[in-house]
């Protein structure tokens, strides 16, 4: 037989398991200890979330492929890959239960999304060999925009990088090509480098890794940490350095080095840039539609070489007066961006080279 102290343990440890399941009475708050209290309070608290909350078995999986914003295609299976364009823009499924391919592209690095290189070209057959012996193997199209070379430019590309895609450039000036190649583009990152030779593609890494780690727009800078230039005149120094001045004051940026080339951004943006130029300003134009657009801007380092073979099409003077006119017109645009130029021709796809006049 229980002792009269066993007795009122038993009673008082049933009373508190009963308070657990019954609702609290009135006066609750003189009758029961802290530890009652406590547990009380917990479990309504409990009560109010559970209210609060929907029951996922409610919506089963046809039922959400209805709701607004969700896909109306069969929901895919575990491990299922994602075809016709159903990513999100970065490498990565929109839809739960997929599995992205990474690969690897460094030694400690691996990424997903597809990487488009652009390279316009004119005369640089000779060039070539040294741009495309730079470019990493992980790269997954290469499209050369070939502004009516009269070399082989053409056939020494396909011959270095074979399934090369060549636009051949409706219009003239980098500008224009460049808008031509970014057409073309499959891949999830866009890099747009030179081929002269001045740009390395080794330092495409670099690019892309800013973009994966939450960059939008990468630039490339031969003014910043590590970078340099072994090919800019004194002249061309100065003026970036004038016309850099004149940008971050006037859109709140921290560039250092405007107007180099050497630029990566997400596919998803180029909307975004709306670039509407068909010279060398170019360059100067995504930087600062970049801005406008607050994407997210990151500078990396760049060694910029010498043209090894033929003369460079570079106005120190002409192009600064061209870019700084530039500033001004977007400084005084606000966020309007102008449609299409008549001069921004339709470029011409390899398949219809033949056709060409």
């Amino acid at each position: 037989m229980p002792t009269s102290t066993q007795h009122q343990v038993g009673q008082g440890v049933w009373q508190r398991a009963q308070l657990r399941r019954s609702p609290a009475p009135a006066g609750w708050g003189q009758q029961l200890g802290l530890r009652d209290r406590l547990v009380l309070l917990h479990r309504s608290a409990l009560a109010l979330r559970d209210r609060a909350r929907v029951p996922e078995t409610m919506l089963g999986l046809a039922a959400m492929s209805s709701l607004p914003g969700l896909p109306t295609r069969p929901w895919p299976a575990v491990g299922e890959q994602l075809v016709n364009g159903s990513g999100n823009g970065n490498g990565h499924s929109a839809l739960r239960g997929t599995q992205p391919r990474y690969r690897p592209v460094s030694d400690g690095m691996a990424i997903a999304p597809t990487v488009s290189v652009v390279i316009p070209a004119m005369n640089e057959a000779a060039n070539l060999p040294n741009v495309f012996a730079t470019l990493p193997e992980w790269i997954d199209q290469v499209v050369l925009v070939d502004g009516r070379s009269a070399d082989d430019t053409i056939a020494v590309a396909r011959a270095l990088w074979p399934g090369i895609t060549v636009v051949l450039q409706g219009g003239v000036g980098k500008g224009d090509a460049l808008l031509a190649g970014f057409a073309a583009c499959t891949g999830d990152i866009i890099v747009a480098m030179d081929a002269d030779g001045s740009t390395d593609g080794r330092e495409i890494i670099r690019f892309v890794s800013a973009l994966v780690s939450g960059a939008d727009f990468v630039k490339g800078s031969r003014f910043a940490s590590a970078g340099r230039s072994d090919d800019i005149t004194a002249i061309r120094r100065y003026g970036n350095r004038g016309l850099n001045l004149l940008v971050n004051s006037m859109f709140g940026t921290q560039y250092s080095d405007l107007c180099y080339g050497y630029n990566a951004f997400w596919a998803r943006h180029l909307g975004k840039l709306a670039l509407d130029c068909p010279g060398f300003e170019v360059e100067a134009l995504m930087g600062i539609r970049a801005a406008k657009a607050r994407l997210r801007i990151h500078e990396v380092p760049s060694h910029e070489r010498p043209r090894e073979h033929g003369a460079s099409n570079l106005h120190a003077v002409r192009d600064g007066c061209r870019i700084l006119r530039l500033i001004v017109r977007e400084r005084f645009a606000g966020s309007r961006h102008r449609g299409p130029k008549p001069f921004l021709a339709d470029a011409i796809s390899t398949s219809q080279e033949s056709a060409r006049p």
